[in-house]
Parts: C-alpha cells; structure tokens; sequence
C-alpha cells in the first residue's frame, strides 16, 4: 500500500502544479490569444466543371424533369448492382408542374432585366394564395396618444392614474389589465402595466406583458425601450442585448435604430462581463476535477481541455466559431466545387452584408450529406447540408433556410447557448477539443429564439431582393415530400401547420413581397450537380 503511495505522489505533484499554472493563466491572461491547432486534410469531394446555362426552352424542360427524377449509378461491369436501402424518393414533376418552373424562369430573368411589373405580373399567375392561417385578426395601427382611445378605453385609462395617484395596487392594476387586454394597439398601456407591476415586485409578469407587446408591435421604439430595460434590470443581458439588436436590424431606417444598436452593444458587454467571471471560477472547479480525473485514471485530458475551452469562451463568439469550424471541417467533411461553393457564398455574402455586424468573417461550407440540415456557429460560420440545396426548389427557398440559420449568428443565439452551457456542465461537450461536432446538433434553440430567426432571417431575404416566402415555400415543400419522415433539420425546429401560418401571417402583417426574385432557373443548375454529386458518393460507400 505504501509502495502504491509513493508511484501516486510524482503525479501528485505534477498535477497540482499543472492546475495552479492553469488557474493562474486563466487568472491573468484569459485574453490572450489562442494558438489553434491547424486539423488534418478535411475529407473532400472534388468536380468537374459544369457545361454552360442553356437557355432552349426543351433543354430547360429536360433538366428540370432530370433534376425531379435523378438515374440511379449504374454497376461496374461484371459487378452486382449492390441492394439498395429503401428511402422516400421526390416523385417526378408533372406536366403542369414543369410548365410552372419554365415560367418562373422567365419571370427571373425579366426581374434581372429590370422589367418588375412584367415579373410581378407572371409570379402572381403562379404563385398560389396564402391559405387560411390561424390568426387571421388584422393588427390594429398602435395608438401612442390617450385622447384617440375610444370613450371606454379612456375610462380605464384615467382610473389606472387615479390609483397610481392614491398609491392603491388593485385600483391601478385592475383598469390596466383590462385597458391592454381590449386595447392592445394603445402602446403606453402597456407601458405603464409593465411598470407598475415592477413597481409591486412582479417581475415575471411585468416582462409578460412586454414580450407579447413588443411581439405585436415590434416596430413600436418606445415599447422595445422599455422591455430592455425591464430585462436589464432582471440581469438578462443577453435578452436585452437580443431585443435590441433585432430592432436595429428590422428597422434601420428608424431613426432610433443606432441608439438600439448602442443599446445592443452596451447590454451584450454586461452579459460578456458577468460571463467571464462566472467561466473564470467555473474553469477553477473544472480544473480541479480534471486534475482528480488525472489521478484516477492517468487521462490528462481534463485539465486542458477546460483550460483550453475557457480561454475560448472568453476571447468570445468569433474564436469559438473558428476553432469549431475547423473542427467541423474535419469530421464531417466538405464538398470543394467552385461553382457549388460560389452560389452557395453569393447568397449567404448578400444576406450577411444587410445583418448589420461587421465584426464577424462570414464563411459558407456545404457538407456532402442527402438529409436536409443546416447549422450555425458563433462568428458567422454557417455549415449547408448538399440534401438542403437538392430539396429547395429555388434560390429565394435556399436563401430562406440560409437566412434563418444566419439569424441565430447575427442575434448570438448559440454563443448564448455555448456559454450557458458551460455554466451548467462542462464546456468541453461543446467545444471539440474535449468532446465531438456531434453535440453541436444537440443545441436546442428555444421557441423564442426560433420565431426571432424566422423573423429576422425572412427579413433579410426581403433586403436582399428574394421573394418573402422563400422559408415558408421550402416548409411546404418538406410536408409534401416528407409527411410521414420529417427531415433532420426539421426535427429540431418547429414545424409543419404552425410553422407556416406564422410565416404567412409574418409576411402579410408586414407587407413583405411575395412576388420578387425566385432564381429557379439558376438553381436547377447547382441542384442538379449537387444530385450528381451526391449520387457518387452514394455509388462508392456502395461499392466499398
């Protein structure tokens, strides 16, 4: 037993002084910079150049039919054709459905040409009406000043500073809930709800009344003002940060909109502060227990990595996103094709020039996969599934999927989700130098976060000139093909009915245009090839 003492007592040592050098960097030098590790050649999938766009009225027709119904790979000669997993296939487009692509793409290329209202005419022709959503109740127009409200809502109104006047709780909150509930257009009752219900220590419910508000008139400055602050002061920074930020984005010709972005910066510093801190002792405890772990099992794994994730997580979302990426490059592989790439950066470039934060390097990667799935990491890296290209049916859809997962980058969702989670647990099962890409598919977005990037991301889609229904075409589009076997990249986000109503009542509340550039002609070129693609790297998993 005292033999076995003495073999433990060098690594002893040597792990205590491991874990004070790391506390003590962690302690003095947490900024500084992180020298990551350049990974092994990511496993790639390299093309041939494509033939040139044709524009033969029968040759469109032939390769719309090619991209609906691809050929199987044919067998080597003398080669058994290998049996064949069953899947879910697109059925072929029919008739009437390819004589709707042929003119979709000549509505595009008179938007090109700049003759709109000729374009606009032939997208109204084919696109279908919204059908009946689940709110159909028209937003009433925010009213701002007391004397437009209607003979009772001024009554509430005049009780409600009557019993703030008095200092009586029931008296002024009881008019205040009713004047909200049957006024909801009248913004400053709201307000003062909010207010007095902090006023009364209920917190909870002050923010309620704010996050429906502001959900109903989210272009109203002086009620987004107001649930900031009412986030600030509850110490959710983030939140706040969030909120603000989404204004400033929505609405950039409001002339409030730098003061929101102020707003945004200033309240995401407070949530990096605190953060820090908490990450700081939290390392401590990790340290501590990996050095424990070291004892146990002889594993050096521990200490470094939440040495390591740490300093990450404190030099913030771009360090994270570019040593995850890297990473994610490595395990799960990516398709080098300058024209899949070219499109595929075009569209995330445009969409990226119009989010409003310049301080991130954006980069696009299509992974060589058939499910259709998509991810975001902090700073601007967005990784696209080939299955998502093979499935939208335009450029407006792919932008709309693109758009929503570039909105959880630009409103720091998953850095949010990153560092909160390092809070609950171990930071290393996110970040890969302790734990696997994998996880990155387990980081669930909230309903909030979900409905802020379905927002935002159609928002920017509209900026950028792409028809506003892009992201609700590609949710039709998956229900048709896929009733019965959502996709992946649905499974982990809201879908179906809801999913769309919401988009058709977001679109229509708003006045977005349905009827701008599609680029289906476009598309078909890059779907076709991303197919062929993918029926290669299907051909020879087969044959091995």
């Amino acid at each position: 037993m005292k033999r076995i003492w003495k073999s433990l007592l060098p690594a002893w040592k040597w792990v205590l002084l491991s874990a004070a050098t790391s506390i003590l960097i962690i302690l003095t030098q947490a900024t500084s910079p992180l020298l990551a590790q350049e990974p092994a050649t990511s496993t790639t999938i390299e093309t041939t150049k494509p033939s040139s766009e044709t524009t033969k009225v029968q040759k469109l027709r032939e390769a719309l039919q090619r991209s609906s119904t691809p050929e199987a790979p044919k067998p080597a000669p003398g080669v058994s054709e290998p049996k064949k997993p069953e899947s879910p296939q697109e059925p072929p487009l029919s008739p009437e459905e390819l004589t709707r692509q042929l003119k979709f793409i000549e509505a595009d290329k008179l938007y090109l040409a700049g003759q709109i209202p000729e374009a606009e005419k032939i997208y109204r022709e084919v696109k279908q009406p919204f059908g009946k959503t689940l709110d159909n109740q028209q937003r009433k127009a925010a009213i701002l000043d007391p004397t437009q409200l209607s003979p009772g809502g001024k009554v509430y109104w005049r009780e409600s500073e009557a019993g703030i006047a008095q200092k009586l709780q029931t008296k002024t909150l009881v008019p205040l809930q009713l004047l909200v509930e049957q006024y909801p257009e009248f913004i400053p009752g709201h307000i003062r709800y909010a207010e007095v219900l902090k006023q009364y220590d209920r917190t909870k419910e002050a923010l309620d009344i704010l996050e429906r508000a502001s959900s109903l008139y989210p272009d109203q400055p002086e009620l987004i003002k107001t649930r900031i602050t009412a986030l600030a002061d509850d110490k959710k920074w983030m939140e706040a940060s969030l909120a603000a930020r989404q204004f400033a984005i929505l609405y950039p010709k409001n002339p409030q909109a730098p003061e929101f972005t102020k707003l945004a910066e200033e309240n995401l510093n407070r949530y990096k502060t605190h953060t820090q801190r908490e990450i700081r002792g939290n390392v401590i405890g990790n340290i501590i227990t990996g050095a424990l772990g070291y004892a146990v099992t002889g594993s050096l794994l521990g200490p470094f990595s939440a040495l390591d994730s740490t300093i990450m997580l404190l030099q913030g979302e771009r360090a994270i996103g570019e040593s995850v990426a890297k990473q994610a490059k490595k395990q799960l592989g990516v398709i080098i094709d300058e024209d899949i790439l070219a499109y595929v950066n075009e569209i995330g470039q445009k969409l990226a020039k119009v989010g409003g934060r310049d301080e991130f390097k954006y980069e696009f990667f299509v992974i060589p996969e058939e499910s259709l799935n998509a991810f975001a990491l902090p700073g601007g890296k967005i990784f696209i599934n080939a299955g998502a290209i093979a499935k939208a049916n335009s450029e407006a859809e792919l932008a709309g999927l693109m758009g929503h997962e570039l909105s959880h980058v630009l409103l720091s969702h998953t850095f949010q989700l990153v560092s909160e989670g390092n809070l609950i647990s171990n930071v290393t099962q996110y970040i890969p130098l302790g734990g696997t890409i994998g996880q990155l598919f387990a980081l669930s977005y909230s309903r909030d976060m979900e409905r802020q990037a379905d927002n935002l991301g159609t928002r920017l889609i509209v900026a950028t000139g792409y028809a506003a229904d892009g992201l609700r075409n590609l949710m039709v589009t998956l229900e048709k093909q896929q009733k019965n076997t959502p996709p992946s990249w649905l499974s982990s986000h809201p879908g179906g009915n809801e999913r769309v109503s919401y988009l058709e009542n977001l679109i229509t509340r708003n006045s977005y245009n349905r009827y701008a550039y599609e680029g289906v002609g476009r598309h078909l070129e890059i779907k076709a090839r991303v197919k062929k693609l993918l029926e290669e790297k299907k051909a020879r998993e087969e044959k091995k």
